[in-house]
């Protein structure tokens, strides 16, 4: 056979040849996904075991409504609503679908009104059915999850600075401000290179936690450091940039450990 006539062959079968999926690489890998969720519940909920908090609510008084769920969605930021939405739309008959005209109007306060104890009530049952869990899982990937380990991955951080970015995500949200991820983002940029750029990845990721520190202390509700002091730190310092058991950190003053597998 000519060379032009095999080149056009095999151009022919890779064209028809199936694509391949990339491989789960870092937390996006199941086991390195359930140990970041681990890590977040035991500042958001002081437990490691997340999958109970589905049916957590209550405000804490942060300025931001209820907070909810395996991460901590609240009412005040929007994330409820969306949850609570996303549910309605694929289970019309559930028990928080008449709750949805009150969580748009107390979208952006920490306003109750509207929902109060029956809303709580309805959200327990509802976190007892599968759909609800699932429509907590999917917006917790879509606004939080997902877009912290796409970026942590185009800035060329193996798994902790993946994790590190998501737990800012979860509790400062994924916005621009000087007060949101974004805003805790460029700060560090402005002391460190990221690894993308040919930084080094521990003094870019200790610049980011130097960034967050800032921003938790400038609101009284996350002026407790010990997500990140005593517990990310912990790990930066011991050079586990990849997040492999054995883990011992301190969260609030409770100890916590997720074993070698």
């Amino acid at each position: 056979m000519r060379r032009a006539a095999l080149v056009v062959v095999l151009a022919l079968l890779l064209a028809g040849a199936p694509a391949t999926a990339a491989a789960p690489s870092g937390l996006d890998r199941a086991d390195r996904k359930d140990i970041a969720m681990q890590i977040v519940s035991s500042a958001e909920n002081s437990t490691l075991r997340w999958r109970r908090q589905y049916t957590y609510l209550e405000d804490i008084g942060d300025g931001r409504g209820y907070t909810g769920g395996i991460i901590g969605f609240c009412s005040g930021t929007g994330d409820v609503l969306e949850v609570v939405r996303s549910y309605t739309d694929a289970h019309p008959d559930n028990p928080l679908a008449r709750f949805l005209p009150a969580l748009r109007d107390v979208n952006g306060t920490d306003s109750h009104r509207g929902l109060g104890r029956p809303f709580v009530r309805a959200w327990h049952r509802a976190a007892r059915t599968a759909g609800f869990r699932h429509a907590q899982d999917v917006e917790r990937d879509r606004v939080y999850f997902d877009p912290a380990v796409r970026r942590a991955q185009r800035d060329g951080l193996r798994t902790l600075g993946q994790f590190i970015y998501y737990d800012a995500i979860v509790m400062h949200g994924p916005g621009s401000s000087h007060l949101s991820f974004g805003g805790i983002r460029r700060t560090a940029m402005r002391h460190a290179d990221t690894p993308a750029r040919g930084g080094s990845e521990i003094a870019y990721l200790d610049a980011f936690l130097d960034a967050r520190v800032d921003a938790m202390e400038a609101e009284q509700a996350h002026e407790d450091t010990s997500r990140v002091d005593t517990a990310q730190r912990v790990f930066l310092r011991d050079h586990n940039l990849d997040l492999t058991p054995p883990l011992t950190w301190h969260v609030y003053g409770d100890r916590f450990h997720i074993p070698a597998p």
